[in-house]
């Protein structure tokens, strides 16, 4: 959503200065939720953390979750230049290269958004149609790119067996929770190196089949 088309809760689009308080406030809310379970922040916790009081916070959110379906929102955005590595055939170094940047990219993504996404997929899991459609427009992009470029790369022909879109699932479930527990699987000893290393040469042979 542009600057221009934000407006609060009662439609009035926003000038500077209130862009800027709601910035805050979905800033302060990520910070917030890094360290604390959705249950156990406040309305509250926020506006103080923001130095506004609580009618501040609702002139521009229903609730806390509403600002995390925002924060959800923003995530989403990020993930078009994801989508750009799936283009090409990933034939030789080129393709060595793109697996590893995809694996990469899953890894900053859950380090920037990994409070919210976690939010996002317990809330989806539970039934939450609003947090289902974010998280379908987040990965149904990523899964239809992986299916084409197996398709591309001949990966169908060589592997009749594998369902590209049942193998684009399977790789989106493994990149997704690789990069969500990496920092655990770290501090028992798994490198970030190896991480990478493997996860790109698990995706380059299951996109490419060679």
């Amino acid at each position: 959503m542009s600057a221009a088309t934000i407006a609060d809760l009662s439609g009035r689009p926003l000038g500077a200065r209130a862009l800027q308080k709601r910035r805050r406030i979905l800033e302060a809310t990520r910070d917030i939720l890094a360290n604390s379970r959705l249950r156990d922040v406040r309305v509250a916790d926020i506006a103080r953390a923001v130095d506004a009081s609580p009618a501040t916070f609702y002139q521009y959110f229903a609730d806390v979750e509403d600002v995390v379906l925002e924060l959800a929102r923003e995530a989403n955005a990020e993930l078009p230049p994801l989508l750009d590595l799936f283009e090409g055939h990933w034939r030789g170094a080129d393709g060595r290269d793109r697996a590893r940047a995809v694996v990469e990219f899953f890894m900053l993504y859950w380090d920037r958004h990994g409070p919210i996404l976690r939010i996002r997929n317990l809330a989806a899991d539970e039934g939450d149609k609003r947090f289902m459609n974010l998280r379908g427009a987040a990965m149904q992009p990523v899964l239809a790119a992986m299916a084409a470029l197996m398709e591309r790369t001949g990966a169908v022909k060589r592997r009749p067996e594998i369902d590209p879109h049942s193998a684009a699932l399977a790789m989106s479930c493994i990149l997704d929770r690789t990069a969500a527990y990496r920092r655990e699987m770290e501090s028992n000893g798994v490198s970030q190196a190896h991480l990478i290393a493997t996860n790109a040469g698990i995706l380059l042979h299951t996109l490419t089949g060679r």
